[in-house]
């Protein structure tokens, strides 16, 4: 996916495949204050689509080759919203450092995370799918203490032994008992795909940018795309389409409802100084996404998955604890 949402979760960020402002990503999460229901209801809507967006790209690749979907989608999303852009007047970087700032970002969080993402659903549901991508703030916690110096608490242990220990016993009974839906080549291309997604998080947080987040989320589009056309061209062909509803509908939804919708949804958020109240909420992606894909594709879901579900869920929970002084 996308982001579709967004710099991600070390404890305070929200994941999504959108850029963050440079206040948002050192916001703490969400305090326990009264919120307006409107706000929880947003960002409840939020997180769904976050998970929709799995079934709309399994959909998609159901029916075209993976990367030249992708590229095509991203180049199209960032014409859109560079037309916005110039239409609301938001000035673009400045000098070449920046432009290749925001493209590496987008190479990573774009290109090498939703390029594996779209690769691997050729051989992976989109249940598991979203599952997987949930471990991105797990391992944004295993190695923040390493890279970003941030603590490791004796709750983030729990919550990462808890989420990693859910997300092997799903994936050991997705494997045992369903494997033409799911494999392991499915499974491992996924996990480099949220390494990148981990990578582009630390690059994020390491050199923020000053830009405006709608720019941001335009350029590192626009670079993906252009970078996506050369495999694309290499090694898929235009006898591998099947245009028709599915396709088109999948198409459009990526574009207009994930990279444009969502991306103002955060920024309606983030203009109200709320947009951590979706690290409160994460955890609930990989239930989100799971339901939807039993749902609306037919995707089996048993007892097992349930219960690694909810290990999962308690984990990123867990993670996205505020810390206090006594932890």
């Amino acid at each position: 996916m996308d982001t579709a949402d967004q710099a991600r979760v070390v404890r305070q960020e929200p994941s999504t495949d959108f850029s963050r402002q440079n206040e948002s990503t050192v916001r703490k999460v969400a305090s326990p204050t009264r919120r307006s229901p409107l706000i929880v209801a947003v960002a409840l809507f939020y997180i769904l689509l976050w998970g929709s967006a799995f079934i709309a790209t399994k959909v998609g690749v159901s029916y075209s080759p993976p990367l030249t979907f992708l590229a095509i989608r991203f180049l199209v999303a960032a014409l859109l919203m560079a037309l916005m852009a110039c239409a609301w007047r938001v000035p673009w970087p400045r000098g070449w450092a920046a432009w290749g700032r925001l493209s590496l970002f987008g190479l990573l969080n774009c290109t090498l995370y939703l390029g594996c993402n779209y690769e691997a659903l050729r051989s992976l549901s989109a249940g598991m799918g979203s599952i997987i991508a949930a471990t991105n703030p797990l391992l944004l916690t295993l190695v923040a203490p390493f890279v970003l110096r941030e603590r490791l608490t004796w709750w983030r242990v729990l919550g990462l032994l808890l989420g990693f220990g859910g997300v092997l016993f799903v994936m050991g009974a997705r494997l045992n008992g369903n494997g033409q839906l799911d494999t392991v080549g499915g499974m491992l291309i996924s996990f480099i795909g949220v390494i990148g997604l981990v990578a582009a998080t630390l690059f994020y947080k390491r050199y923020p940018p000053r830009e405006h987040a709608f720019v941001v989320n335009t350029v590192q589009l626009g670079a993906a795309g252009l970078a996506l056309l050369i495999p694309a061209l290499l090694f898929e062909h235009p006898e591998q389409f099947t245009l028709n509803a599915p396709l088109i509908e999948s198409f459009l939804y990526l574009v207009l409802v994930i990279s444009i919708g969502a991306s103002l949804l955060w920024f309606w958020l983030l203009r109200r100084g709320e947009a951590s109240v979706v690290s409160a909420y994460y955890f609930l992606t990989p239930i989100a996404g799971l339901a939807l894909a039993a749902l609306l594709l037919g995707e089996p879901f048993t007892l097992r998955d349930a219960l690694g579900l909810v290990a999962v869920a308690a984990g990123i929970a867990l993670i996205n604890r505020p810390v206090r002084a006594r932890d």
